[in-house]
């Protein structure tokens, strides 16, 4: 038996000039539909959709992407070793937004792990020989030449989070400035005055940002800023057991801790514990990103939720606004983007 539409093993792929030929109109006005173009009046647009299903015709997408001279892939380039991938719930969130809001195009996303020099040296080459249409950079350190690169090889690209505050690549980010500040808000409705801060890696500008948030919140609730009760982190749990470590060394009545994520508070959490601190009874306890980490720990962590799912969401938006728009970026003028995503407190019972 033969359904309509249906071709047998083997059967020779029918041709645009023969969808053009049922629909009775030429081969550019198929072309224009199958590539949606708003050139089409609503009638030929039915008569050559029902041509494409009667006859099975499947569009030569590697074709039709040599001549726009595009490869109709994008890369979500992780600068990090593939253990800290796997390990941090912010870069599993980050790549479920991603594939979401890239589900509805023929786009293919490639995962490109930059971790090591070898790796950075081969992503270079992959790059410069154009094999994507642009470039998604998660987890960016001040240092990183990756986006140098991608402007020079003028490459579409979006960063989750600027280099800094003068940032030249389109950027999408949380609002850690304000996720900051409302933690130690937070701490201090509460009655805690000793507030110590375990911040992450601090060549990532988001964590700067952070640890701004914590001073001014401090300051403007008429506390001196104690620089004894900062200590640097990097994002991960061992950095905070030891940075905990430390803090409990200098300051042994600190009464609340903000961590620079809830990876970093589980760390925190397990040293306190072994020092006989009971959370939040003798230390508050506040971390960032809201993943599941925070919500199975026991007691459940009040953490700042970045939202980690719709910043993946927003980038690929803003990269395909750029891939569209190919410019040299030269002629593109002052318009590059930096989209920043509000956070929100989720209060329980830590603190």
């Amino acid at each position: 038996m033969t359904v309509k539409g249906e071709r047998g093993r083997g059967a020779r792929r029918p041709t645009l000039e023969e969808v053009a030929a049922r629909a009775g109109v030429g081969r550019g006005t198929v072309s224009r539909v199958i590539n949606g173009s708003p050139r089409v009046s609503d009638a030929t647009r039915a008569a050559v959709e029902a041509a494409v299903d009667e006859l099975g015709y499947v569009p030569n997408t590697a074709a039709r992407a040599l001549a726009a001279n595009r490869t109709d892939a994008i890369a979500l380039v992780v600068p990090e070793p593939e253990t800290r991938f796997f390990a941090e719930p912010y870069f599993s969130d980050m790549l479920s937004g991603v594939g979401a809001e890239l589900s509805d195009t023929e786009m293919q996303l490639l995962l490109i792990f930059a971790g090591s020099d070898r790796e950075r040296q081969r992503l270079a080459q992959y790059l410069a020989a154009h094999r994507v249409d642009g470039v998604l950079l998660v987890s960016v350190h001040a240092d990183d030449p990756l986006p140098d690169l991608l402007a020079q090889l003028e490459i579409p690209a979006v960063i989750s989070g600027p280099r800094s505050a003068a940032e030249t690549l389109t950027s999408v980010d949380s609002d850690n400035y304000g996720g900051g500040r409302s933690a130690v808000e937070h701490l201090l409705a509460g009655g805690r005055r000793t507030i110590a801060h375990i911040t992450g890696r601090l060549d990532v500008y988001g964590a700067q940002r952070r640890v701004d948030g914590y001073r001014d919140a401090l300051r403007d609730a008429g506390h001196q800023v104690n620089e004894l009760l900062i200590e640097a982190g990097d994002f991960t749990e061992e950095g905070g057991r030891r940075a905990m470590t430390r803090l409990l060394e200098r300051e042994p009545a600190l009464d609340a801790v903000f961590a620079g994520s809830d990876v970093t508070a589980a760390g925190a959490r397990q040293v306190l514990r072994e020092a006989g601190r009971r959370i939040p009874d003798d230390v508050a306890l506040v971390g960032y990103d809201d993943s599941a980490i925070a919500r199975h720990m026991e007691p459940p962590l009040t953490s700042v939720r970045q939202p980690i799912v719709e910043m993946g969401r927003a980038m690929i938006d803003l990269l395909l606004t750029e891939i569209a728009d190919r410019r040299p970026a030269e002629s593109r003028g002052p318009e590059r983007k930096h989209a920043v995503l509000p956070t929100e407190l989720v209060i329980r019972a830590s603190s």
